[in-house]
């Protein structure tokens, strides 16, 4: 267990990409590193609205309205209950036109770095054309109060796309 610190992780892709990717995957897991750290670190909705909307993004977390603005509806959601919310991305994969992260995320600054609070999540974005077009996830609750949460909260489509 390392010790906590105030200050949201920053998603640094020159610590997590790989040399033998192509530059289109380099480029594409640039692009999701960015978008994590403005939107899960940041929590700046407008920044990302700006840079990475305007077109399609299909939802395939059910629990979120399709398209961009369900994810930043859920994340001003959960920013407004947890203020210090982050991501704390451990590794990224890229592979063609996928790019999947996986994460510790926590939602106090004092539980950033410790492995028995938060969520373990992974996230898969589909890009084309340079844009984040689709994305899928898979969110393990790691302690009771977030297996609690996850209970709670979850179990209500918002979009009828399926997992695949």
């Amino acid at each position: 267990m390392t010790t906590a610190t105030t200050q949201p992780p920053a998603v640094d892709p020159d610590l997590l990409t790989e040399r033998a990717w192509t530059d289109t995957e380099q480029a594409n897991a640039v692009l999701v590193a960015d978008f994590v750290q403005t939107l899960m670190n940041d929590h700046d909705l407008d920044a990302v609205r700006d840079r990475f909307g305007g077109h399609s993004y299909t939802q395939h977390n059910r629990t979120m309205t399709d398209g961009l603005d369900g994810v930043l509806e859920a994340v001003a959601r959960t920013v407004k209950r947890f203020p210090e919310f982050s991501y704390d991305v451990r590794m990224i994969v890229a592979d063609a036109d996928l790019v999947t992260i996986t994460s510790h995320v926590t939602m106090k600054a004092a539980h950033r770095g410790d492995d028995r609070k938060g969520l373990n999540i992974t996230d898969t974005w589909r890009v084309a054309g340079g844009r984040l077009v689709e994305h899928w996830d898979s969110v393990e609750p790691i302690d009771r109060s977030m297996r609690l949460i996850a209970l709670v909260t979850g179990g209500r489509f918002r979009n009828t796309n399926g997992v695949f």
